[in-house]
């Protein structure tokens, strides 16, 4: 296992950028703890392939370093980087049984056969393959196929890390949350660091210990899904994170207090410096409620999703959307409150920390 680090990294297909916009990925500083299970989210195009294909050997960064622990890997080949990856697509071998598929690994590094066959049926319990070791790869379906990729590359206990590029792609739902509970097992056991790839926050918020959030090629945060969750250092994290995502409003911001466009007052949990540039408040739906007195909202529709109700509507001319519980009516003039310790504050997409922050 091993801690890594990124110095100075960035990288470019072209090779000759003249601007920011020319790098897939920006310039970054992180140290990623040893032994950490981290999932690496954001949408689609951001980085994050790209970034792990970095960390993993498969293409040199134009700029900057990788270590893993004091060693620097930068120009190291994958196979001496000592990791495991799995990919978004299966890649078995057809011609080889489940067991031999799963077994492979261990056999190239002369693991003795008692030891091989342990490790193969934990595994294969884990991934509930077991009825099905004898069986060849040949002719079982993606999701089975995919399943023995993703077991593979957790056999070994001796590598860096495990790098999983969207590995449940092609598995069905309810065994996906099978396999990240399985996932998680086998890191509070083993303490391998893990880094797992996906654009679906529920993947990535019931995996990870911490969450590196990307957009538009950077790192934008690197928090606990509790932290992603009520501080986004940025807009996107706030957008990206929560169903629905965070309401933006913009404001203008004095003290304790920020001034809606149309020149309704919300109160804030704390105070603020002078800011400059664009400058929006964000609140949780969750943190939105229906008050005697408030924010005058302008009710778009209303959609049962089951355990609560979502309101969508409109304040200030901005649309806002708030959780309801179930049952009750609405009042003839509905009006909002927000809670001011969960509001936060934006400058230029990017949290604002408030006077006496630690």
């Amino acid at each position: 296992m091993a801690q890594i680090t990124l110095k100075n990294l960035a990288h470019s297909y072209n090779p000759h950028p003249t601007s920011e916009a020319d790098y897939a990925l920006k310039e970054m500083d992180h140290v990623w703890q040893d032994g950490g299970a981290y999932a690496l989210l954001g949408s689609s195009g951001c980085g994050k392939t790209t970034l792990l294909n970095i960390i993993s050997g498969l293409l040199r960064p134009s700029h900057g370093r990788v270590l893993f622990g004091d060693r620097d890997v930068t120009d190291a080949p994958t196979a001496a980087r000592n990791i495991a990856q799995v990919f978004q697509f299966p890649v078995v071998y057809d011609t080889m049984t489940v067991r031999e598929n799963l077994a492979f690994p261990l056999k190239n590094r002369g693991k003795d056969a008692a030891y091989i066959k342990a490790r193969v049926d934990r595994i294969a319990a884990m991934i509930g393959m077991e009825a099905m070791l004898a069986r060849k790869a040949q002719g079982l379906t993606a999701d089975a196929k995919q399943k023995i990729s993703l077991g593979r590359g957790m056999v070994r206990e001796d590598v860096n890390a495990i790098l999983f590029d969207e590995p449940l792609t092609v598995i069905d739902p309810h065994m996906k949350w099978e396999l990240r509970t399985q996932l998680k097992e086998l890191h509070r056991q083993f303490g391998h660091t893990m880094i797992y790839v996906t654009h679906d926050q529920t993947e990535a918020l019931t995996f990870a210990q911490k969450v590196v959030v990307m957009y538009d090629g950077r790192v934008v945060q690197i928090g606990t899904p509790e932290e992603l969750f009520e501080r986004p250092a940025h807009s996107f994290v706030g957008y990206f994170i929560g169903s629905p995502g965070m309401n933006f409003l913009d404001a203008e911001v004095r003290g304790d207090q920020a001034r809606l466009p149309g020149g309704e007052i919300v109160a804030l949990g704390a105070r603020y410096p002078a800011l400059a540039g664009r400058v929006q408040i964000g609140i949780r739906p969750e943190h939105v409620a229906l008050a005697a007195e408030g924010l005058p909202l302008a009710v778009r529709r209303i959609e049962d999703v089951g355990r609560h109700r979502l309101l969508r509507g409109e304040v200030a001319g901005r649309a806002l959307n708030l959780v309801l519980p179930e049952g009750g009516a609405l009042p003839a003039e509905p009006r909002v409150a927000f809670l001011p310790s969960k509001i936060n504050v934006y400058a230029d997409d990017w949290r604002v920390a408030p006077e006496g922050e630690g």
